[in-house]
């Protein structure tokens, strides 16, 4: 089976996400936006899981722009947690960075995916 970019990195960024989820509880106990990181930070890769197995193309399109939604919000939810002192920068960084990193992946992959249902649809 061929490997697949995005699979991997939303799987590696969940379980960041659980982790930091785990160190917020514990070490800050910061239980409300914790959750919210963790809810859309592993839904992120559930999405794209499904997306590959879409019945559809448009079924794929619709599941990795529901991904790409929980992306953004787990972006939201991380630059707050930084902002509110809960997390360091240097940890807000590199987290940050892979979920912006994902992000474009996914908006790569949608623009392109779009693309050959528009070329199939003119043919």
């Amino acid at each position: 089976m061929k490997e697949n970019v995005i699979v991997n990195k939303s799987y590696a960024f969940a379980i960041r996400v659980v982790k930091l989820y785990e160190f917020l509880k514990k070490e800050k106990q910061e239980f409300v936006l914790a959750k919210q990181m963790l809810r859309s930070g592993t839904s992120i890769g559930a999405n794209i899981e499904e997306a590959v197995a879409g019945q559809s193309t448009v079924d794929f399109i619709h599941k990795l722009s529901i991904a790409r939604k929980e992306a953004r919000e787990t972006s939201y939810w991380l630059r707050l947690l930084c902002d509110t002192g809960y997390i360091a920068a240097p940890q807000f960084e590199s987290i940050h960075a892979d979920c912006e990193e994902i992000v474009k992946i996914l908006n790569s992959i949608i623009i392109t995916s779009k693309a050959k249902l528009e070329d199939k649809s003119n043919s």
